[in-house]
């Protein structure tokens, strides 16, 4: 296998991206390391969120565990179902990781599953969390895509554009190769290449751009919740250009259209109808009340009992 990967209409080389590091002779895959590393910071950024909102940061380290668990889960159960032909022979593969495949829709999912459950349980709102945790997600999947880069997976179709990606043929799975990238395939010493959109790249980029514009706008947000119908509506409005590009698309059975792009044209429709009617409607639920400035946490909750969701998160300093 070949390990080199270029972009030559940027006049970018690289010879040598392996998929993994051997450390005291155990090979780690570097698509681990990025997801752990995208995992810490978001845990950074979320528990920095808390504090800024006055908002107890060890709910969130305790959530954030079962919140990763849940998502994971979920993005591995969302692409083996959708792939199920590549794993009903060897059902053992579905816990082998290294290799990649793991749907970001499946995660988030997952984690906004898991949000609501224990949001019911601590007595919290899950809105306001879904908000402090957004762009901890956002940064997830704005790193995490780079697993893909060295993976060599989650590219787009044959392009000359000016971001085109070169990879060698041994180091892609075959099935990711369309008849378009073998009739503009080129051999350069012995070696067959094609030459693909680099669309892990443009998420990564579209992610980036879409937390800047949430860390802009977060102080500036109308009720708990709009920051993460925001994030949705944003994220799946690239994700509807985006996944018509890629050739390792998952279909859904009997109908072959791609799943990740028909749900992301749901998401968008659904995001986008909600932020129209609660820009509007939001002071008429008490739930997703939000203000800028908010009362402390008590150091020592008193009594026995939990305070009730509205005591301890919709009160308000006067200003």
């Amino acid at each position: 296998m070949h390990y080199d990967i270029s972009f030559p209409n940027l006049g970018i080389y690289l010879s040598h991206v392996g998929k993994s590091v051997s450390v005291f002779g155990f090979e780690i895959a570097y698509y681990g390391i990025i997801i752990g590393t995208a995992i810490l910071i978001g845990f950074l950024i979320a528990t920095s969120e808390a504090k800024r909102t006055r908002q107890n940061p060890e709910d969130y380290l305790d959530m954030g565990i079962i919140g990763v668990i849940a998502g994971i889960a979920g993005a591995r159960i969302y692409y083996v179902v959708f792939s199920w032909d590549m794993y009903k022979d060897n059902i053992l593969d579905i816990l082998n990781l290294r290799e990649g495949g793991l749907a970001i829709y499946g995660g988030v999912i997952g984690a906004v599953l898991a949000v609501f459950i224990l949001a019911r349980i601590k007595r919290l709102s899950p809105f306001q969390i879904l908000d402090t945790v957004a762009m901890a997600i956002l940064n997830g999947q704005m790193l995490g895509r780079w697993g893909n880069f060295f993976n060599r997976e989650a590219f787009g179709e044959y392009t000359d554009s000016l971001f085109a990606m070169r990879l060698p043929l041994d180091a892609v799975r075959s099935g990711d190769v369309t008849g378009q990238m073998r009739e503009h395939m080129e051999r350069i010493d012995g070696v067959s290449y094609i030459q693909v959109h680099p669309t892990f790249l443009y998420e990564s980029l579209w992610c980036c751009a879409l937390l800047v514009i949430l860390v802009l706008y977060r102080k500036r947000k109308k009720y708990e919740g709009e920051l993460f119908l925001l994030y949705i509506f944003g994220y799946g409005l690239g994700r509807v250009w985006i996944e018509g590009l890629r050739t390792d698309q998952l279909l859904l059975p009997g109908v072959g259209l791609p799943v990740s792009q028909l749900l992301a044209g749901c998401v968008v429709l659904f995001a986008g109808a909600a932020l129209l009617f609660l820009r509007k409607n939001h002071k008429r639920m008490p739930m997703m009340k939000t203000q800028t400035q908010y009362e402390p946490l008590p150091d020592k909750v008193v009594g026995k009992k939990r305070p009730r969701s509205k005591d301890r998160i919709f009160k308000f300093k006067d200003k």
